[in-house]
């Protein structure tokens, strides 16, 4: 199998945060290389003088968090959920110096990873009436069809991970002609799209990441969706000025047990929160947070490693 290499530049401090945040997202075993761990009075005693000093003056002076995926049709997804992870580490107050925190995506075999994904993205179906179709590929629309034209580019959200299936389901369910719903971190546009395609009357597609909005935009435009979904890039609480439906988050589980409270303020009452991003083992302390903000009858359900939320605002 082929891998690709994750590689975030952070701090000694930032690694822990960076370490954590692969967690969430599902990948396990980041490999941290810090030039600290060779300082001259923490170097193990025994065989370190056999390596000598070369090696602790080779290294960086940034760490290095560095984790491998599966070359598959989901790394593109993964790496792209990884840029959102960091571009939302960036904006947070975090107490210490995380360092550059910026993403280096390459191949083990140095294949031209960013093109070859293509080949292995096709048309797919998406909950019960989607049809996920890459601009590049041809379909044959069935009656019922909801075609979504894509181009993922490199933000996240292709929809071949098993959280966006979760919300599409969700939102299938929930969005009815009319109303007004908020994707809070958009990625590629593809909740927004498909909320719009259920008869919204006006959706606001969010992002931290400028590559993300820049590529959500795109797509909104090839959907021909563009007077129905505005796109704005910043924090949900910098960028939302009125109260909508529903509003979906397929963020990770450290984001969303942050924005549960806040959130209520966007969303009207009786009106519905989607979230998801949620890793299984985090489900029951993503529960706690939003029963604790107060949300009522909450609607759970799982896809493999991952799990969704509906939950109401109290009316």
């Amino acid at each position: 199998m082929d891998w690709i290499t994750l590689t975030v530049r952070t701090t000694t401090e930032g690694a822990e945060a960076v370490s954590a945040m692969f967690m969430d997202l599902g990948i396990m075993g980041a490999l941290i290389e810090d030039k600290a761990d060779v300082a001259v009075n923490q170097r193990p005693t025994g065989f370190w003088d056999i390596l000598g000093d070369e090696l602790a003056e080779r290294m960086e002076d940034d760490v290095k968090v560095t984790a491998y995926i599966p070359a598959d049709e989901r790394a593109q997804d993964t790496a792209a959920h990884v840029r959102e992870g960091l571009a939302r580490l960036r904006g947070m107050e975090l107490g210490f110096d995380a360092g550059k925190l910026t993403l280096e995506v390459s191949s083990m075999d140095d294949e031209d990873w960013a093109e070859n994904w293509k080949s292995q993205y096709k048309p797919f179906r998406l909950g019960e009436t989607f049809v996920v179709k890459p601009t590049w590929e041809r379909w044959e629309a069935r009656p019922g069809d909801r075609i979504i034209e894509i181009d993922p580019g490199m933000a996240f959200g292709s929809g071949t991970h098993e959280t966006t299936g979760l919300c599409v389901a969700l939102l299938e369910e929930n969005v009815k002609p009319g109303m007004n719903v908020i994707d809070v971190g958009t990625g590629t546009g593809i909740l927004a799209i498909a909320a719009a395609k259920m008869g919204a009357a006006r959706v606001l597609a969010t992002d931290l990441d400028p590559m993300a909005t820049r590529v959500a935009a795109e797509n909104i435009a090839l959907n021909g969706l563009s007077d129905v979904i505005a796109v704005k890039t910043g924090d949900l609480l910098e960028t939302v000025d009125d109260a909508a439906d529903v509003m979906v988050a397929n963020i990770i589980a450290d984001v969303i047990c942050m924005m549960a409270a806040p959130a209520r303020r966007f969303i009207v009452p009786g009106g519905l929160f989607i979230c998801s991003g949620i890793a299984r083992e985090r489900r029951d302390e993503v529960v706690g947070a939003l029963n604790a903000a107060g949300y009522l009858d909450l609607d759970i359900r799982e896809k493999g490693e991952w799990a969704a939320i509906a939950a109401r605002c109290p009316a």
